[in-house]
């Protein structure tokens, strides 16, 4: 399969400003440290890591939704960073992004027929009143809803039905690329499975692209082509789904997967990996290897040196003894 999203070295710092005292003090923390990936066309593409480690920002980076510190990212041969205001708006019409809080992502003064007739009306989609009307009543018949609820507003739904309305509003526009920034973690689990199903269901009837952003590895494990695992800003694994959960070459990848639950009660006694502290801060990063400080596998070249991940296609992770 081709790429149809490469991003090449991407960076993205934040400035932080010091305490009280320290009003004109500024650092940065770099949320995404010098990422490299390829996302081909018709895959999913999981991304998944603690909370705090650069996954969102990333998404968002791809979209060209927040401009990158340095390199770039490449759609479909073209860089977005750049692009006149005009060339964007097309690209943007290709990509759109599922959030992750279906109760705070709809204007709630809003009824849902003019939520999903933005996006159409915008890129100039649909134009008569009759048009919009008879492309949201499609579009909502697509995710499972009725089209006669288009004159509700977003607080007379169930958080799975708003949900719905936000992938509605996603496919609006026929796109090539989704952002899936954990759409499923807001949801109940009874309802997560019926909007994993509609994910793939649409996947395969619009021939989309996803890239899926979670923490939920036993969801990953289900959805995914392949897998890049974040710590701290980088990618420090990366491959086959059926490659990583049967063969994780990083400590840390072997850890998140540790705390997957097993239905199996023959394999409930399994060693369970607990990392020792918190994640630490990007804005003062450790030496060397990122992970050093909570890696039962530690040695003294991890903070000396800092491992790369090979760039080479296939199973690969940045860890010393990989």
């Amino acid at each position: 399969m081709i790429d149809l999203i490469e991003v090449r070295k991407i960076c993205k710092d934040f400035p932080v400003r010091g305490g009280f005292f320290s009003v004109s003090k500024r650092s940065w923390l770099r949320a995404v440290d010098s990422v490299s990936l390829g996302i081909r066309r018709g895959e999913i593409l999981s991304l998944v890591g603690e909370s705090g480690c650069g996954k969102s920002t990333l998404g968002r980076l791809i979209l060209n939704l927040i401009p990158p510190t340095s390199g770039e990212v490449i759609y479909d041969g073209r860089n977005l960073s750049g692009l006149p205001e005009k060339e964007m708006r097309e690209a943007r019409r290709k990509m759109q992004i599922i959030f992750q809080d279906p109760y705070s992502s709809l204007n709630p003064r809003m009824r849902v027929l003019d939520i999903l007739a933005e996006p159409l009306v915008t890129h100039g989609a649909a134009k008569s009143p009759p048009e919009i009307r008879e492309m949201t009543s499609r579009v909502m018949r697509r995710v499972g809803l009725r089209s006669d609820a288009l004159r509700r507003f977003p607080h007379e739904f169930s958080g799975g039905q708003r949900q719905r309305i936000g992938i509605a509003r996603a496919i609006a526009l026929e796109p090539e690329l989704i952002v899936c920034d954990e759409p499923l973690s807001a949801l109940d689990v009874s309802v997560r499975s019926q909007v994993i199903n509609l994910l793939c269901e649409l996947k395969n009837e619009l021939a989309l692209t996803y890239l899926f952003i979670s923490h939920d590895l036993s969801v990953v494990r289900y959805l995914s082509d392949r897998i890049c695992v974040m710590y701290l800003g980088r990618i420090v694994e990366t491959g086959g789904s059926d490659e990583i959960f049967s063969n994780p070459m990083h400590p840390y990848t072997r850890s998140l997967i540790s705390a997957v639950p097993v239905p199996d009660p023959r394999r409930r006694n399994r060693e369970r990996i607990i990392l020792k502290g918190e994640m630490p801060s990007p804005v003062d990063p450790p030496s060397g290897c990122a992970f050093r400080t909570r890696c039962p596998e530690a040695a003294g070249i991890c903070s000396a040196e800092r491992p790369v991940l090979p760039d080479a296609p296939g199973h690969a992770a940045a860890c010393h003894f990989a």
